[in-house]
């Protein structure tokens, strides 16, 4: 009998930084953490790396296309919620065409806020 293999969730989280300012969404109709700011940020889709993940999360969410080597791994966190996760967090300064909103079902807000911002 084959014992079941522990399992973990990996996503990405894209912090897109211009000018001394960050690129932030606000979460809409997803049924989780509506009506809160995030950045860029998705599930690995398997058979894909973690920059490979975040490459099609800011093209799928932002509409922009950022170099491999452009992406620079700042952070990792193993979390406990209702299952296993490990999270990903990466910054670009870097990117190809203009930011724009490719999901306004799931995110009714895209802007840039200057870090000093409160």
């Amino acid at each position: 009998m084959m014992k079941e293999r522990f399992k973990v969730i990996p996503a990405v989280h894209i912090f897109l930084v211009k000018d001394n300012q960050i690129l932030l969404l606000r979460r809409y109709n997803t049924g989780y953490e509506d009506g809160k700011y995030s950045v860029l940020a998705g599930h690995l889709d398997g058979d894909e790396d973690v920059i490979s993940a975040a490459q099609r999360e800011v093209l799928e969410e932002g509409g922009i296309n950022v170099a491999y080597e452009d992406f620079k791994i700042v952070g990792v966190m193993h979390r406990k919620a209702k299952e296993e996760r490990i999270d990903f967090f990466l910054t670009a300064n870097k990117w190809q065409g203009e930011v724009v909103n490719m999901e306004p079902n799931k995110c009714d807000e895209l802007k840039w806020y200057h870090f000093d911002e409160s």
